[in-house]
């Protein structure tokens, strides 16, 4: 019988050490209910708002847009003949979906090499690195998550080619973006979030 209590006790510790919740909170549309749901996001979202100056709302925004708050969010495959598959559309990953390439320059640029793209801590800090570059090199305000997120999803180099102006389903999202970094500032103000 002890035998038996030893090993759950191992199980369950084993349990305890998991990556965490990364599945998404419900509600989407509700910054609060986000907030109440997950603090530990909105305390790194704070966190990376006081070392980068990317507001909550903002990051709240391309969060969504990007991975709907899960950890885990990934490309879809790629299907050959509609049975093969054959690799995701790109390395996109994780809460900011930050491409490999990207994420190892953020990794290395800010000597965090333990950086995990499946972490809200690490991919807040991801998205302020990110930002900031954004604001340096295409002269976009980190209050500006529509342009903010056009550079995002194109690459500093793409949105200053004006890559952007041929997709209209890019800038409509893009545009959604905005609106949505709006309503969660809103919302947030009213139940004392930030």
């Amino acid at each position: 019988m002890s035998r038996l209590i030893c090993a759950l006790c191992v199980v369950m510790a084993l349990a305890g050490c998991g990556g965490g919740n990364k599945v998404s909170p419900r509600n989407l549309d509700n910054a609060c209910s986000i907030a109440d749901q997950r603090p530990k996001y909105l305390r790194a979202m704070r966190k990376t708002e006081r070392k980068w100056g990317v507001p909550v709302p903002v990051q709240m925004a391309v969060i969504h847009q990007e991975s709907r708050f899960d950890g885990d969010a990934r490309t879809p495959l790629q299907w050959k003949l509609g049975v093969i598959p054959m690799g995701r559309q790109s390395s996109a990953y994780g809460y900011s979906q930050a491409l490999d390439a990207t994420w190892d320059q953020y990794k290395s640029e800010t000597r965090n090499r333990g950086a995990r793209r499946d972490n809200i801590r690490d991919a807040t800090d991801f998205m302020g690195w990110y930002m900031n570059k954004t604001r340096e090199k295409n002269g976009i305000p980190l209050t500006d998550a529509r342009r903010q997120y056009l550079a995002y999803h194109e690459g500093w180099n793409g949105y200053a080619r004006g890559s952007y102006r041929s997709k209209t389903w890019l800038v409509n999202v893009a545009g959604n973006v905005g609106e949505r970094a709006v309503l969660y500032d809103r919302q947030l103000r009213s139940c004392g979030k930030i």
